[in-house]
């Protein structure tokens, strides 16, 4: 009985001092409450306006830890995030093509040849229909076209979206899967500032280049992409790249395409031949020259497009 009356005591003297203004200080909100810490989730709040100042820190993160990658992966008990560049947003089960056992020990004839059943059978039972199966092809033509182009995983998540927009909005009808997955592929380059031409696009696709050109008008159209004009800036740094150009000659070619910009040429000019001009016109003026065939290649266009835009920006920059 003692016992439980001190236990009282001491859980009264408790909410008391809960209840008691925090050191004087006063809310700020309404100027009137004392700030008291409440007895159930220990926050700082006004005792007038209920106005919540200090809140508990709680932390979300695991309860183990682990010093190096082999560890966290061992130690982790969740699977990987939801992405949009698989049909079932990665959220189903996949068997592993390996014939080993958890411990790592090869498993017997019988064991493979039973799993080569599961796996057959996982395979067709991930797409319930029809759609459910050419959505999995088109992802899988954007993974495959993404890591021919060399453009990271936030490309490739994005134009997987633009793809199931046009899917959801019925803009497939009457167009290939994979005219639509590549102008899908395009938009997302373009969007996520990662310019690639048309012609590089469609050397990695399998429908040709005027094709992709009209399904990318008709899908950014009809989805309201709003798509910038792409700066040739945005290709100087790769062409030299793959030119061995130095920095200087990537300067000067900035400053070239800056130059011209402000007076008018790029309107209605090609970004890639306008930097490839630009690029030609800096290797000259470095006493780095590059033929106007090399740079052509590189930038995939004509060497007439490199001497008509070279000669507009000549007389642009007033050189002679």
């Amino acid at each position: 009985m003692e016992n439980h009356t001190r236990q009282r005591e001491r859980e009264s003297e408790t909410e008391q001092q809960a209840q008691e203004p925090e050191s004087g200080r006063v809310c700020a909100e309404c100027e009137t409450g004392s700030l008291v810490k409440s007895d159930d989730q220990g926050e700082l709040v006004c005792d007038q306006c209920g106005l919540i100042v200090e809140g508990t820190n709680i932390d979300r993160g695991p309860e183990w830890r682990a010093f190096n990658h082999s560890e966290r992966q061992s130690k982790s008990r969740v699977g990987a995030p939801t992405t949009q560049t698989m049909h079932d947003k990665g959220l189903t089960t996949q068997i592993d093509w390996k014939n080993k056992d958890a411990y790592g020990r090869s498993i017997s004839a019988e064991k493979r040849s039973q799993m080569h059943r599961l796996r057959k059978w996982q395979e067709r039972i991930r797409t319930k229909d029809a759609g459910e199966r050419n959505l999995q092809f088109a992802l899988s033509e954007i993974d495959r076209m993404a890591s021919a182009l060399g453009v990271p995983r936030s490309v490739r998540e994005v134009a997987s979206v633009i793809y199931r927009r046009a899917l959801s909005e019925d803009l497939i009808r009457g167009r290939s899967i994979e005219g639509v997955a590549t102008s899908a592929l395009y938009a997302a380059c373009r969007k996520e500032g990662i310019p690639r031409s048309l012609e590089e696009v469609s050397e990695v696709s399998r429908v040709e280049r005027k094709e992709i050109g009209r399904t990318y008008r008709y899908i950014s159209q009809s989805l309201g992409l709003e798509m910038e004009p792409v700066d040739p800036q945005a290709y100087v740094s790769r062409f030299c790249s793959e030119l061995d150009l130095s920095e200087e000659v990537r300067a000067k070619t900035n400053e070239i395409i800056e130059v011209t910009t402000e007076k008018g040429l790029l309107s209605g000019k090609s970004p890639t031949g306008y930097a490839a001009a630009a690029i030609y016109a800096a290797s000259l003026l470095c006493n780095e020259k590059k033929t106007q065939r090399e740079v052509a290649a590189v930038a995939q266009v004509t060497e007439v497009t490199i001497r008509n835009r070279y000669q507009e920006q000549i007389e642009a920059m007033g050189i002679q």
